[in-house]
Parts: structure tokens; sequence; C-alpha cells
């Protein structure tokens, strides 16, 4: 394990450990809550959050192995949340903060694993205009940064 690897790791599970405190902490009407600008609610959010680890990382691992991420588009990603969304209306706060544990502890292990020329190497990415992004890039963007992201979004929503 490289230093680097270790300290993406290290940040995508400061991020999860943000969400699932911060999603422990909501009641039944807190959980409905449909987040501003997105619609989605705070419920369909968390377990979005732990449904799109193992593709965050497939995304990485593709430019990690030497392989450009094709016919991915932001279109493609728009679609998938609103069919997760619509597919998950109903989820539990259990099942939501259970699939997000085992889905970043399985990402942080994944990440774990990388050297630091696995995290150097880049390609094309098809959903940033085929720009050549390395694989820390792509964690980073995606994986890392993703829980983080829906707390700040969580927190507007329910004004914390």
């Amino acid at each position: 394990m490289s230093q680097r690897s270790n300290a993406l790791a290290d940040r995508l599970e400061l991020g999860v450990r943000e969400l699932i405190t911060l999603a422990s902490t909501v009641d039944d009407s807190e959980w409905l809550t449909p987040i501003p600008r997105d619609g989605r609610t705070v419920g369909v959010i968390v377990h979005h959050v732990g449904s799109m680890f193992p593709v965050e990382i497939e995304l990485a691992m593709t430019v990690a192995r030497g392989n450009p991420v094709v016919g991915l588009t932001w279109d493609t990603v728009h679609q998938m949340n609103a069919e997760h969304a619509a597919a998950n209306r109903g989820v539990t706060p259990e099942e939501a903060l259970d699939l997000v544990r085992r889905t970043s502890a399985e990402a942080a292990t994944a990440i774990r694993k990388l050297s630091d020329a696995e995290l150097d190497r880049a390609n094309t990415v098809s959903m940033y205009g085929d720009a050549i992004l390395t694989t820390q890039f792509l964690l980073e963007d995606h994986a890392v940064r993703h829980a983080f992201h829906h707390v700040a979004k969580i927190r507007g929503a329910l004004h914390r």
C-alpha cells in the first residue's frame, strides 16, 4: 500500500463517517426531505452514495489498468441517478446505511491496493470530453468526494 492510496482511502472513510453520523440523526420526516435543486430525498441520496461506490471504483480502476473510459457521459450518469431514485423511494435508513458501510469498506480496500504508478496512470475519459485524466483524479472527483458532497447538500436541506 502506498502512502497516497492509503491517504485517499482514509479521506473516503472520513466522508463516509460524516455521512453516517449525519444520516443516523435524521428523523422519519427528515429522511423524506427533498434536496433542493435535486429533488431526491435525504434517504435516497444516502442510499445513492452507497450504490455508486462500486461504479466509481470501477471507473477509476479502468484507468488504473491502462484503459480508456468510453461511452460514459453525464447524461448516462443522470439517467442512472434517476433510475436509482425511482427504484429506491422507500429505502429505509437501515438499508441505506448498511449499503454505505459495505460498499465504502470495499471501495477503501480497493483504493489501498493501488500503487503510486496506478494512481498516476492516465487515459481518456469520455464523461470529461475524452480529457486525459489520472486514476487519482477520478478517485478524488468521485468516490473520495462523493460522501462529502452529499453531506453538504443534506445539511443544507435540513438547515443544519
